[in-house]
């Protein structure tokens, strides 16, 4: 018996050492993503003399489709932002009209955060995209973490030249990500804190995102709400349904 149980642990520590880091880095994706999810989101804009509150629910499938719905505040209830594939549409309550934002507005930021229109719609994939090496251990929210560098490869379509990425060894959860422009000058760092369980899930509820350059500017992004393989009406996610909405 105690020859089995050595066997066992054993072939348990040779199975965990065997892991690649892409390995790593495909079961943190899809933990995240699932097939589907549904979440109610709180976003904090933070500048140096103001902050600014927003609430959304957000239904999403895959990579390809997500929708998102404005709550609160006021002035901006019931817009919606549609991504379907590498496509962004924007519909706008006030007038009742849903845009497709052209080429030319991929670069403004979303909804006022640090996000661009571009961020959220050519989502790169952190498995497909990238090669992957281990570059160290650290301990994130007293959580020991695999540190991992992912260099895009030559024929992804990226934007950022490299990132960095902390995930941790129990629960695979992203903890930490920093991301280098072409020039391998790091330009944004991504945080998440406050660990809850969804579904089973155990992932950050906080993410921070700080750009850099920008002394004194965040976005914050809690999750109050988040289901992930939920069944979502395939009408969600197209154009002609999205000031119906609630």
């Amino acid at each position: 018996m105690k020859k089995f149980y050595l066997i066992t642990i054993l072939f348990s520590c040779c199975n965990l050492y065997a892991q690649t880091p892409m390995e790593i880095v495909k079961i943190a994706d899809s933990r995240l993503r699932g097939n589907s999810s549904y979440a109610e989101i709180t976003i904090t804009i933070v500048r140096p003399k103001w902050e600014k509150k927003m609430n959304l629910k957000n239904w999403s499938k895959g990579t390809d489709y997500s929708v998102s719905l404005v709550t609160s505040p006021a002035k901006e209830k019931g817009s919606v932002f549609l991504k379907r594939k590498k496509e962004a549409w924007n519909y706008l309550p006030t007038i009742e009209r849903i845009i497709k934002l052209p080429p030319s507005m991929m670069t403004q930021n979303w909804m006022g955060t640090d996000f661009t229109n571009d961020d959220l719609i050519k989502q790169s994939s952190m498995v497909v995209d990238y090669t992957h090496k281990i570059i160290g251990t650290e301990i994130i929210e007293n959580l020991t973490c695999w540190k991992l560098e992912l260099i895009p490869n030559e024929e992804s379509s990226v934007v950022w030249g490299k990132l960095i990425v902390w995930i941790d060894k129990k629960n695979y959860m992203q903890l930490k990500t920093e991301f280098y422009d072409e020039d391998l000058e790091i330009v944004n760092r991504m945080v998440g804190s406050k660990i809850n369980e969804y579904n089973g899930k155990k992932l950050p509820s906080k993410l921070e995102f700080y750009p850099l350059d920008d002394k004194g500017n965040k976005t914050v992004i809690e999750y109050d709400v988040w289901n992930f393989d939920v069944s979502i009406p395939e009408n969600y996610f197209s154009t002609q349904y999205v000031s119906r909405l609630k």
